[in-house]
């Protein structure tokens, strides 16, 4: 059932990814406080994506843990910056997600960091 879940909310996630515009990209870059919640809303997405495709497994797609630690309100404990030093280098029982990008990584640790 979970896999099942996991598939399906995944390939929603790839859906709706697919149907996003190119702007999306530069919108989040180019806006102020107008332009933000639009940009909010594509990089959240994506930022959601990344984490169905890569830490979702352990963490659950909803965050609330598995065989890893729920992350529901991670970001009351760390930073964006402490939260891609984790995802690059693991800590305790977590390893190192080297097939993870820089880029990738702190645009999930910046979505995981809101979660207070």
């Amino acid at each position: 059932m979970k896999k099942w879940l996991l598939t399906m909310l995944f390939g929603t996630a790839l859906v709706l990814g697919a149907c996003g515009g190119g702007a999306g990209d530069n919108g989040g870059n180019n806006g102020g406080s107008s332009g933000s919640n639009g940009g909010e809303t594509s990089e959240s997405a994506a930022a959601e994506e990344l984490f169905q495709s890569n830490c979702a497994t352990c963490h659950g797609s909803d965050l609330s843990g598995g065989s890893g630690p729920n992350l529901t309100s991670v970001g009351a404990d760390y930073s964006a910056d402490e939260i891609v030093d984790i995802i690059k280098n693991g800590k305790g029982n977590m390893p190192a997600q080297k097939q993870v990008s820089d880029e990738d990584a702190q645009t999930i640790a910046s979505w995981l960091a809101e979660k207070k």
